[in-house]
């Protein structure tokens, strides 16, 4: 292949590279113990592999309760989804006092930066590679990976997006999680809703 200058089509490592030294933030949550619902939420990216390319997935956790509380579906890794996603957030749930994320260009663009200072949410960025200081939402992709994208053959962005729902509706109001004590995600929520 190396004499034929053939190479490999295949997604590279780190697809979201970091945008500017000046906009990353530190790691907010290394000793700190979240005990309410609202008060850090996580977001992140991943990829879901398609029969012709990919789709990705940007994913707001609620790390008190482990609830899926947002989601959006693009095909692009564009900035603008992400803000779709925390604003369908905040409309649904309010304001958080922590939202924490990886150092992605997403992630570190002025638009995503501008609307949280706005809000007057405190910025956590994980550390460089350190994906285990998001581990609530990099845990709940794997899960919804595993135990469902994985199992299906989809042909359609539609019908990834009714195994997304289905997954997370089953994720969030009927999956018992060891880590909340056998309950789940909508029963820690609600029982804090004011």
């Amino acid at each position: 292949m190396r004499e034929m200058r053939i190479m490999v089509i295949y997604p590279k490592k780190n697809l979201s590279k970091r945008n500017l030294k000046d906009r990353t933030y530190p790691y907010l949550l290394r000793d700190y113990t979240v005990t309410e619902n609202n008060e850090v939420w996580g977001i992140d990216i991943t990829y879901i592999p398609m029969p012709k390319g990919s789709m990705y997935l940007c994913a707001m956790i609620d790390w008190h309760a482990r609830k899926s509380i947002a989601r959006t579906l693009s095909n692009t890794l564009g900035t603008e989804f992400v803000i779709r996603t925390l604003n369908k957030a905040f409309r649904e749930h309010g304001i958080p006092k922590i939202i924490n994320s990886d150092q992605g260009s997403q992630f570190t663009s002025n638009e995503y930066i501008a609307l949280l200072k706005e809000k007057g949410i405190k910025i956590s960025m994980d550390g460089k590679g350190r994906a285990t200081d998001n581990a609530i939402t990099e845990r709940f992709f794997r899960n919804l990976k595993q135990e469902c994208l994985y199992l299906y053959d989809y042909e359609s962005v539609s019908e990834v997006k009714v195994l997304i729902d289905n997954y997370i509706n089953f994720y969030n109001s009927e999956r018992l999680h060891q880590s909340l004590d056998y309950f789940t995600p909508d029963e820690i929520y609600a029982s804090e809703a004011v």
